[in-house]
């Protein structure tokens, strides 16, 4: 059933309760698994991502099967792996290997972090990042970015800064042409379905755009204001996780200490 785009006003809240510039509630946490170099759970909303990181280590190269970005022998490899469950969607549809919108997610994902990692400290290496999706609910990429992060931390991997996303959209679809169409910020899998959205991945606490992905038609007009609100929601979703890995910190510290 179409969403009622009509009750997407700025002074009204949005089907889920919020208002247009409200991220969903975030949970996250690093060291998740104890047998992975680096690791980390996070949920957006009910998206729900687990990342894990094997590396800087001697392995394989051009011939992995998931999406990777290097810069020859002189630096590390990124490789990226990202598998969706079958239940994680209401179709239960099974993504196989080929998958091409996986793969674009992994090539993203292996490119962006390819920019921000200090790759040219581990020659003749490979960075494995593996992501599973266990629920989606919007924003899957914007989650996976936001998961390795976490866990490209958690693992000693130096960047730098961080690498966070979220996405944004407009109140009326491309089809309707209105001029007058409102900005949202962090769209869930109902409102991706029947809205123009983008995915915008910031590196650090300023305005540099590192990941830029738009899979459907918006009038040039809308386009500003949608990255604007996906900006400032990046920096939003940078204090939370920041505050994730603080906490993070001062449990190790503590512990080292007693």
């Amino acid at each position: 059933m179409p969403l009622d785009t009509s009750t997407y006003s700025l002074a009204l809240l949005r089907l889920d309760g919020r208002r247009w510039n409200e991220l969903r509630r975030m949970h996250a946490q690093i060291s998740t698994q104890a047998a992975a170099d680096g690791s980390s759970y996070l949920e957006m909303g009910n998206t729900k991502v687990i990342c894990t990181v094997s590396g800087p280590s001697e392995g394989r190269r051009g011939g992995a099967s998931g999406g990777g970005s290097g810069g020859g022998d002189a630096n590390a490899s990124v490789q990226v792996e990202v598998g969706i469950a079958g239940f994680s969607g209401v179709d239960r549809k099974r993504r196989g290997r080929g998958d091409k919108r996986t793969s674009e997610m992994q090539m993203a994902i292996a490119n962006a972090f390819s920019d921000s990692l200090f790759t040219h400290l581990y020659p003749h290496s490979t960075i494995l990042i593996t992501l599973h999706v266990l629920s989606q609910d919007g924003s899957i990429l914007a989650a996976c970015l936001n998961a390795a992060t976490l866990a490209l931390i958690d693992a000693g991997v130096p960047m730098s800064d961080y690498i966070v996303a979220c996405t944004s959209g407009s109140t009326s679809s491309y089809s309707s042409n209105d001029e007058a169409a409102d900005p949202l910020l962090d769209l869930n899998g109902m409102e991706e379905q029947e809205l123009p959205f983008l995915t915008v991945g910031t590196l650090g606490a300023g305005e540099k755009v590192s990941v830029l992905v738009m899979e459907s038609r918006v009038q040039v007009g809308r386009l500003e204001g949608m990255l604007a609100v996906g900006v400032d929601g990046c920096k939003q979703v940078r204090e939370i996780l920041d505050q994730v890995i603080r906490r993070h910190g001062k449990r190790i510290l503590e512990s080292v200490v007693t």
